[in-house]
């Protein structure tokens, strides 16, 4: 990698904000909370109680902006990440057995239900690309490891970015976003094998998930 396109992008900054990352994070803790016990661990309540706490401690830890690289911040939050990708796969893989055994009649709660685990499915893998991507938002505020996990196109179209860009938070959710309703990258390229993998469990889960929610939702109208 030459100094001129390092430059561009690979540099230290003042880092990202905490707020956005804390609000999509909200929001999982809410779809989990508000499913149906039926597709939910039994101990929800428990699971959404402890996820808020994690986040209370990382807000008192970095209340404003992620602009160091902090090993305690990162591990609570890839925990947090975890236990919100286990409690919403948990949900899919009920949702799914619901689907194929025939149990589920309601077409507006099948709908709900799978939205709403489509929709935390999209947050949880964007918070993965971000807290991944480089070593985490701390370690791309240093510009600690020159190598990206996703090429976006402003690090191999200079002359199209804003003066002083870094990717966010919102890069990456719109990296899940697309990812998850054309079950296939876009605009940013994948380059690390782990980046490659979890995009294509995200596209793969995503598929599943809506092409049966679908089917079924339009059988049971029928």
């Amino acid at each position: 990698m030459s100094d001129t396109t390092q430059a561009h992008w690979h540099k230290p900054h003042e880092g990202e904000h905490r707020l956005a990352v804390s609000l999509v994070v909200v929001l999982v803790i809410i779809l989990q909370f508000l499913l149906p016990k039926h597709l939910s661990l039994g101990i929800q309540n428990y699971i959404c109680g402890l996820e808020a706490l994690l986040l209370i401690a990382l807000i008192a830890l970095t209340p404003r902006r992620i602009g160091k690289h902090h090993a305690r911040t990162r591990n609570l939050s890839i925990a947090l990440t975890s236990i919100m990708t286990i409690s919403n796969i948990s949900s899919a893989v009920k949702l799914i057995d619901g689907l194929v055994q025939g149990t589920i009649k309601d077409a507006n709660m099948l709908l709900l239900s799978g939205g709403s685990i489509w929709m935390a499915n999209i947050v949880i893998f964007s918070l993965w690309f971000w807290e991944l991507d480089r070593g985490g938002p701390g370690s791309r505020a240093e510009a600690r490891k020159p190598v990206p996990d996703f090429l976006f196109p402003q690090m191999s179209s200079p002359e199209y970015r804003e003066k002083g860009w870094h990717p966010t938070f919102f890069d990456y959710l719109y990296i899940s976003v697309t990812n998850a309703s054309a079950f296939s990258p876009t605009d940013t390229a994948p380059l690390s094998r782990w980046a490659k993998i979890l995009m294509m469990v995200q596209s793969l889960t995503s598929l599943v998930t809506v092409g049966l929610v679908i089917a079924r939702a339009v059988n049971i109208l029928k």
